[in-house]
């Protein structure tokens, strides 16, 4: 066996990173959003389907999420700031409404996929594949089924929203430009990084649910709502950032989590499906609600994936602070209730005989 970090190791991790810039500049080239991380997904996907290994660094995806999120937490300036106090009551409602379309989507996954009620509220209500599976082995269920259906769910939103919200808009005719042609510095830049890494250190510390992420931007938000000199990063660290992000999430979606999952499969790409079209449902009336632009508001309300819709808004320059508020609202809110909803659903399920003994 190589040691982990030997020059054989090392000439796989950087072919691995070759292959997912090779398929990004295929997805630029196709003029996708985010193509930098649709193209690394797809190629990660291709090769762990291929039952090839892909070994790589579980830091470079705490690293992506810090570049994204500091990105991310320029758009806090005080005048956005101020903006978004008068959705706070939107943002905290949207978050329990989808955790009640979460258990609509349960019920529809129960009847088709016929499984128990734990996978099924564990598959449907956003909380992120890690997150889910520590609770499916800590209530007794299979936790193969529920990283799929989580899993899923963030790939169909990837691949599906950001290019359908940019080509219905159409006023964006570079989905790259306006990521490309941000203004920076290097001491600007670093003093952006700086400030995301104190703050996902912070949140690590406390126990912050997400803390590369949620952390990252809180600290990068609170130095831009104080008007620090932060400037954004040239364009190649958004790249590299997108890669990592990407072949991080193509890397969960191997062929064996294929076949534990074989029979719950189709169930689960429909019940993603319904779930992502009742929380379009949920943007289209808030949009009429807050008088937002219906686009700021579908990428608001999206189930998850608050990484791909915050660049998204950034892409259409429009209502980026909203869409990363609602997002985190959200995250705050489902992650610390998800054992007690998790708990609830079993003591109801084991009362009614919901659940196989």
């Amino acid at each position: 066996m190589k040691p982990p970090w030997s020059l054989g190791h090392l000439a796989h991790v950087i072919l691995i990173y070759a292959g997912a810039l090779l398929f990004g500049l295929v997805a630029h080239w196709m003029r996708f959003p985010l193509p930098w991380m649709i193209g690394a997904m797809v190629f990660a996907s291709s090769v762990r389907m291929a039952e090839r290994p892909l070994p790589v660094p579980g830091q470079t995806r705490q690293i992506g999420q810090i570049l994204v999120a500091t990105s991310v937490g320029l758009s806090f300036t005080p005048e956005a700031v101020g903006a978004m106090v008068s959705l706070l009551l939107p943002m905290v409602g949207t978050a329990f409404l989808t955790i009640g379309l979460g258990f609509v989507v349960a019920a529809f996954l129960m009847r088709i996929a016929r499984v128990d009620v734990i996978t099924a509220v564990l598959s449907s209500v956003p909380m992120g594949p890690v997150e889910s599976a520590t609770l499916a082995v800590r209530h007794n269920v299979q936790p193969g089924p529920v990283i799929f259906a989580q899993t899923l769910r963030i790939m169909l939103l990837v691949v599906l929203i950001p290019p359908a919200i940019v080509a219905i808009d159409g006023s964006v005719k570079d989905p790259v430009a306006a990521l490309s042609r941000m203004d920076w510095s290097v001491p600007g830049a670093i003093l952006l990084c700086v400030t995301g890494v104190a703050g996902a250190l912070a949140a690590r510390a406390v126990g912050l649910a997400n803390p590369f992420f949620v952390g990252s931007l809180g600290g990068a938000a609170l130095a831009a709502a104080l008007s620090l000199p932060l400037t954004a990063y040239p364009y190649p660290v958004l790249v590299l950032a997108q890669i990592f992000l990407g072949v991080w999430l193509g890397a969960v979606f191997d062929r064996d989590l294929l076949r534990r999952a074989r029979g719950f499969i189709p169930g689960a790409i429909l019940a993603s499906l319904l779930l992502i079209a009742l929380c379009i449902g949920m943007g289209v009336g808030l949009t009429w609600l807050t008088g937002e632009s219906w686009q700021v508001m579908l990428l608001s309300t999206a189930p998850g994936s608050v990484t791909e819709m915050a660049l998204t808004a950034k892409i259409l320059e429009d209502g980026l602070a909203v869409v990363t508020a609602f997002h985190v609202i959200r995250i705050f809110i489902i992650l610390p209730l998800a054992g007690t909803i998790i708990g609830m659903t079993a003591r109801v399920a084991d009362h009614w005989g919901l659940r196989p003994r």
